[in-house]
């Protein structure tokens, strides 16, 4: 019969103090959070039992050089001894939760994982703990030490209900004790906490925290108060703003202020703001909270129901988190379109300003395009414009799938008074696509560069009789390339070839290049694909018989200098199409060139020089 032998991991409790308060940490100061998330955990325990009680949070900084040390006192609920020994030894045991939910479970406090204390071996050597419980009870002292020892001490004395730590700086962390630092990162983790924080020393006594602005329990009320609103935005995300918009969710436990960014940003910028927990900052890197769209605003964010993580830099990605970013976009796209409705010309600098990002939401949200659809900027053969000006022009609007497509085909279309959009920047063609559906009287219309070439006019039947020998000439000199010759009239007459290609004749040139820089057993699949396009994949090289040069050359009844221009006018087409260019075609490009200057040379070696 098989045994089986049980056994319990062990655990080098020394070591994990050392991982915990050194390494989940992004930086030493935040031992300072750890301490006042703690205290105000202390605050709202003792508010459960007195709704009237007033808290008060304060640092005071002692001693000099080798001996200086911080004190964070709270007059919160204090901790009894088996309270000492259940919530500061035990990892993983918050004196907030308890019970197996604990991680997940919503609870009034902060801190969740009682490891928070730890965090304070990484500027301290020791820290020594005063506590005197509000339910009654001696006052304690408890000392920990980072070997993962500890010690408590019942005083002689009795202290006022609450708790006060003791951190004497170890070698080499002077900086997280100087008073201006402090000063500093109190603000910084505590700006919005309703407590009154007091930093003491020698020298001074202050108040950090200002009095809170009734917005931020009422985050509509913003509104009205523009310029403490910005004044905040610059104090605590250290920017400049013009502009922002009140967040807040159905239920109103999660609030804020997105301040619109003063330049435009890229789409795939980081984008990052700061947010409170439970009125403490935990994170001013959170990635998470807005919708992708919302690129153009950097947010001040408080909340009480999301779950920090445990190192409370960031939130767990959960039900709740995916409810509260979909509120906080709502509330983003709800004062968008107020603004439209109330104050457009606000909105229409936002829009100027930040248009990406307004049509990656339209794109996503049709009601929002079809109000906003008017301010939004699109490059036409009509110049930058507004889609409402667009509009107004009583036109079907024609718009191209890619930059590459506008290109080849905007001069022509321009010439014949077409109106058509570049629709190869993100967002451009999926929102003419869908225009219609939103504006009832707008046509709009997807638009292929060979659909331009409906528009030529076709030669006369004396034309065709007297080009028909010299297109056939240009036509079999194109051949190789898969590419068929017509000769037409057509705007502008500056233009001298237009070319174009079908789907099929696309995706035959794609082959070709990617067969060009593959090896050969790769290039002989791609080869084996590019014979089902091989019949179909014809492209098309129109000339432009109102053209000067053109005209010339059909006219000139030298066919060898014929064939040469119409290679030289075939890559110049290429060219003015964007089109990639195979080796075949840059080889005759180099060829063309030597020629028409060999032509050259050996013409005015005949006429002595004296041709020009």
């Amino acid at each position: 019969m098989n045994t089986q032998d049980n056994y319990r991991f062990q655990v080098n409790l020394s070591g994990m103090i050392n991982i915990l308060s050194n390494h989940l940490y992004s930086n030493p100061k935040v031992y300072l959070r750890e301490l006042m998330q703690n205290a105000v955990d202390a605050i709202t325990a003792r508010k459960a039992l007195d709704s009237q009680f007033e808290g008060r949070i304060t640092a005071e900084l002692t001693g000099s050089e080798d001996h200086i040390t911080l004190i964070i006192e709270d007059n919160g609920v204090g901790l009894q001894e088996e309270e000492v020994h259940q919530f500061l030894a035990m990892i993983g045991q918050s004196s907030k939760g308890g019970g197996q939910d604990f991680l997940t479970r919503e609870t009034s406090f902060i801190g969740r994982f009682g490891i928070g204390l730890l965090s304070c071996f990484m500027v301290s050597d020791e820290i020594v703990m005063l506590t005197q419980s509000a339910s009654g009870g001696p006052s304690l002292e408890w000392r920990g030490k980072p070997d993962g020892t500890y010690s408590i001490r019942k005083l002689d004395i009795s202290l006022s209900p609450g708790t006060k730590v003791f951190l004497r700086c170890k070698p080499g962390s002077e900086p997280y004790f100087e008073a201006e630092n402090l000063k500093k990162w109190l603000y910084y983790y505590g700006a919005l906490l309703p407590y009154p924080i007091r930093l003491q020393t020698e020298l001074a006594d202050t108040l950090i925290n200002p009095a809170q602005p009734i917005w931020i329990a009422h985050p509509e009320l913003a509104r009205g108060e523009r310029a403490e609103v910005l004044q905040w935005g610059e104090q605590l995300l250290g920017e400049k703003f013009r502009d922002y918009i009140p967040l807040t969710t159905a239920s109103g436990r999660t609030g804020g202020i997105a301040y619109i960014l003063p330049q435009a940003v890229n789409l795939n910028a980081k984008k990052t703001h700061r947010v409170y927990l439970k009125h403490m900052l935990v994170s001013e890197k959170a990635e998470n909270i807005l919708p992708d769209w919302a690129f153009f605003v950097k947010c001040l964010v408080w909340t009480d129901e999301l779950q920090p993580t445990a190192s409370r830099e960031h939130f767990y990605e959960n039900e709740r988190l995916e409810e509260v970013r979909t509120e906080l976009g709502d509330a983003i796209r709800s004062e968008l379109m107020r603004m439209a409705e109330y104050d457009p010309d606000r909105l229409k600098l936002i829009i100027g300003q930040h248009a990406l990002s307004m049509k990656a939401l339209a794109a996503e949200d049709t009601h929002f395009l079809g109000i906003i659809h008017r301010w939004l900027p699109f490059e036409s053969t009509y110049g930058q414009k507004e889609l409402g000006e667009l509009l107004r022009e009583g036109q079907k609007i024609y718009y191209t799938l890619t930059l590459d497509e506008y290109r080849q085909i905007t001069h022509v279309a321009a010439a014949q008074s077409l109106l058509v959009v570049n629709g190869g920047y993100i967002y451009d063609a999926e929102l003419l696509a869908l225009l219609p559906q939103v504006v009832t009287d707008a046509d709009t219309e997807r638009l292929l560069p060979e659909d331009v070439s409906l528009s030529f006019t076709d030669l006369s039947p004396e034309e065709r009789r007297q080009y028909y020998e010299a297109t056939a000439i240009a036509d079999a000199a194109l051949q190789r390339f898969r590419c068929q010759v017509q000769l037409k009239h057509f705007r502008p007459e500056e233009l001298p070839a237009l070319y174009t290609l079908s789907k099929e004749s696309a995706d035959f040139r794609s082959l070709e290049a990617a067969k060009e820089v593959s090896t050969d057993v790769l290039g002989s699949v791609l080869g084996s694909l590019g014979t089902t396009y091989r019949n179909a994949a014809y492209s098309t090289l129109y000339f432009n018989l109102d053209n000067p040069l053109v005209s010339r050359v059909f006219n000139a009844g030298n066919q060898a200098m014929l064939q040469q221009a119409v290679e030289m006018l075939y890559v110049n087409a290429l060219m003015m199409g964007h089109y990639p260019m195979s080796r075949q075609e840059l080889g005759l490009m180099n060829q063309s060139i030597v020629r028409f200057i060999d032509w050259g040379l050996s013409n005015n070696n005949q006429s002595g020089g004296s041709e020009q």
